[in-house]
């Protein structure tokens, strides 16, 4: 069963508490760093003019051929070793971004529910956005006027929602830094604060894992390597060494390669017993028990096509793109099926393959565990070519929501779907103890 994470939004003299849901309080990392100097925040829609400033991307799609041709010319600013670069601290890459949407009420559509909410997708794509430009801060080259590196999202680890209520009528602040690196690999800390009064309180903390690849984004490149200057963030670099070996753990046991644990089996028979007709002997007489559902009848599927408004610095499509589509058909599922629901946790997004610009995106959305309250909706990502037609996984996207109601039981028919079922429950058991719902969290999509 996977670890619960340890994370900053329950920080306490200096030590980091274990915790995953709805988490109980959060500190801004400023205090963690002992910032003192003023920072300027970014405002939201100027950090993707960022990002494409930093590759030497265009806006315009017909110059997206020319603009890689330029990065070509970059290859010899890229580090033979991590030797050879200089040291950074979590503060050289601390960055705060600012969405204003109380003092600029024009930005609000983007992010309007119909249910007069914000729209949780809309943030999915901010964080993405934030995690890259975080990374080039920390690797950047003055001497050069573009960076060498091509950073990209390679998993999203988990994202924990903190107990409060998002208005789309309060200012919002992101702020994040990087706080663990590898050799060519980072994993980047955001939390997201909304404005209540005079403060800001917490909303959310996230961690991300970006790689670095070279100018043409063939092959690995190196990092610069993290200086630790406090307690706090040797902590901070500790609990990003035990986030990787947590994941090279979950993966080596991962029901794609081992077969169930003897606990997982007994559930999965106890459940097939208790679908068994008792009118008749057969094993092929299957009947729901009262308040459940077939698992196979939780299905929602979507498909888009993918235009190149949708691309990402590197002319492939956007990755905060796929996570919004998938969150909100995941989203669509778990109120088909339990009525309206809030988010609870986002863990486990592995990038696996990117996606070219004109491909068709099959997305299918599936509640694969339930347990009072709680919905776990695990939603599979395919792309396919306009030529060949193959279809290939590119993302597993796994989200915890909660009802405001208990909602039926979800029961697997296959053996297939009986290890979706033990899978969404590790997924489910990864967090700490459930919650209690306020009705004010009004996170959707």
């Amino acid at each position: 069963m996977r670890r619960a994470a340890l994370r900053l939004c329950t920080l306490s003299k200096g030590l980091l508490a274990p915790s995953r849901g709805l988490t109980q309080e959060s500190q801004n990392p400023e205090n963690v760093f002992h910032i003192r100097e003023a920072y300027s925040p970014i405002h939201v829609n100027h950090v993707r003019d960022k990002l494409r400033e930093i590759v030497g991307a265009s806006t315009n799609w017909r110059d997206h051929v020319k603009a890689m041709e330029e990065r070509k010319l970059l290859h010899s600013f890229l580090a033979k070793s991590q030797k050879g670069l200089p040291p950074r601290t979590m503060k050289d890459s601390y960055i705060e971004v600012f969405l204003p949407l109380g003092s600029q009420p024009e930005l609000r559509e983007k992010y309007l529910t119909v249910q007069n909410t914000v729209r949780f997708g809309r943030i999915l794509e901010d964080l993405d956005s934030l995690g890259v430009l975080i990374c080039y801060m920390h690797n950047k080259i003055h001497s050069a006027k573009m960076s060498p590196l091509s950073i990209v999202t390679a998993l999203v680890d988990k994202i924990d929602m903190c107990k409060k209520n998002l208005s789309p009528e309060q200012d919002i602040k992101f702020s994040g830094h990087v706080s663990w690196v590898g050799k060519t690999s980072m994993e980047v800390k955001m939390h997201m604060f909304q404005l209540h009064g005079n403060d800001f309180s917490p909303v959310l903390d996230a961690t991300f894992v970006m790689v670095a690849r070279d100018s043409e984004n063939k092959g690995p490149a190196f990092v610069n390597p993290l200086i630790l200057e406090s307690p706090e963030e040797e902590e901070l670099f500790q609990q990003g060494e035990l986030n990787k070996g947590r994941r090279v753990a979950f993966s080596s046991t991962s029901l794609l390669k081992m077969a169930p644990t003897a606990e997982e089996r007994t559930t999965i028979h106890e459940m097939f017993l208790n679908t068994l007709d008792p009118k008749t002997i057969s094993f092929r007489s299957r009947v729901l028990p009262a308040n459940s559902v077939w698992m196979e009848n939780s299905k929602l599927k979507s498909l888009d096509i993918c235009h190149p408004q949708e691309r990402n610095i590197f002319n492939r499509i956007f990755g905060g793109f796929l996570m919004r589509k998938a969150y909100e058909l995941g989203w669509a599922t778990a109120c088909n099926f339990g009525g309206r629901p809030f988010i609870v946790a986002v863990d486990d997004i592995m990038f696996q393959k990117p996606v070219e610009v004109g491909s068709l995106l099959f997305l299918s959305a599936q509640v694969c565990f339930t347990q009072g309250n709680y919905i776990q909706v695990r939603v599979h990502s395919e792309v396919a070519s306009l030529q060949d037609k193959e279809h290939m996984t590119t993302n597993v996207f796994h989200f915890t929501f909660m009802s405001e109601k208990e909602v039926p039981l979800v029961f697997p028919r296959t053996y297939g779907e009986s290890m979706l079922y033990l899978d969404g429950q590790r997924h489910f058991k990864s967090m700490s103890a459930p919650v209690t719902l306020k009705r004010n969290y009004v996170v959707e999509p």
